[in-house]
């Protein structure tokens, strides 16, 4: 791609038969994903995303869905302690990471930093 920024990218279809991007593969990403944490031997990130109140953390939710929605890339979701909200990214179809997980990401960080 020749645009690496994320934020300027939307996540495309991914069908079952892709491999899943190995670390090397997705280390140009890592700069723009902060604070993310790897699960599952890089299969999986992850990130807790703390609010001051369970109304704020919902419209955090509702924010992010309306972005997965419209990518057609679905994080899991959840909320705990009333307060905090932590988003794990993985794309189903592949069993590990794709482009799509990182372009979500950043769109994540992104709703949290103008609505905290």
């Amino acid at each position: 791609m020749s645009d690496m920024k994320l934020t300027n990218q939307h996540c495309v279809p991914c069908e079952g038969g892709t491999k899943p991007l190995t670390r090397s593969e997705f280390s140009v990403y890592l700069p723009q994903v902060t604070n993310w944490e790897f699960l599952e031997s890089d299969k999986k990130i992850s990130k807790e995303f703390l609010f001051k109140d369970f109304m704020q953390a919902i419209d955090f939710i509702n924010n992010v869905a309306k972005i997965a929605q419209s990518e057609g890339h679905h994080p899991d979701i959840n909320l705990h302690d009333f307060k905090k909200v932590t988003i794990t990214l993985w794309t189903h179809a592949i069993g590990g990471l794709s482009i799509n997980d990182f372009v979500l990401a950043v769109k994540t960080d992104e709703v949290y930093a103008t609505h905290h």
